[in-house]
Formats: structure tokens, C-alpha cells, sequence
């Protein structure tokens, strides 16, 4: 008998792992159930909030209400082109929760 594994697989806490990433960039929640962080932080309260945020995209994806792909992210249903967006605009709706947590 076999069974079927869906992403984001439950891990808890989620592993860490330090990678290197673009200028700008402190961390990624991946669709494996990992938390990627910038490898060229150092300041531990900087770890925690990154984590922190990150874990927070985790359980939206866990939840179903997030998703992504190369040309799109995926939030509640609507679908928002990569193209159209700064990723880096704290006000989408999918990263209003993750900046109060870290």
C-alpha cells in the first residue's frame, strides 16, 4: 500500500536552512516545508524575525490560502502575475501577517 505525500510537508518546528540569496533577500518559505535563510545574516534578532516571517508563509501555504509559481503567487484564490508586483511591497495581503511577525 502506498500513500501521497502533499506539500508543504508537516515539519515542526520547519528546518532552517542558511543558503546564499540575492541582494535584498533575507529568506523564502519553499513548497518542501523548509525555511531558507540568507546565509550572510548575522544579527540573531534578524534570524529570529526572518524566521518568524517565513513561518508564517508556511502555514498560509499549509492552510491552502498560498501558493507559487515562477510567474505567479497564488493567495486566497486570486492569482497575482509576478510581473505586476514588487515583491518586496509589505503591503500584498499575503505579507501584511508575515511583517507583523517578524
Amino acid at each position: 500500500m502506498s500513500f501521497k505525500l502533499i506539500p508543504p510537508f508537516e515539519k515542526n518546528p520547519p528546518p532552517v536552512v542558511n543558503m546564499p540569496m540575492e541582494e535584498g533577500v533575507l529568506g523564502r518559505a519553499d513548497k518542501r516545508g523548509n525555511i531558507l535563510i540568507n546565509k550572510d545574516m548575522t544579527a540573531p534578532d534578524q534570524i529570529k524575525d526572518t524566521i518568524n516571517h517565513e513561518n508564517v508563509h508556511m502555514q498560509q501555504m499549509k492552510r491552502g490560502e498560498l501558493d507559487y509559481d515562477d510567474k505567479n503567487v497564488y493567495f486566497k484564490g486570486k492569482k497575482y502575475p509576478r510581473s505586476k508586483f514588487d515583491e518586496s511591497n509589505k503591503q500584498l495581503p499575503w505579507e501584511i501577517p508575515a511583517y507583523k511577525a517578524g
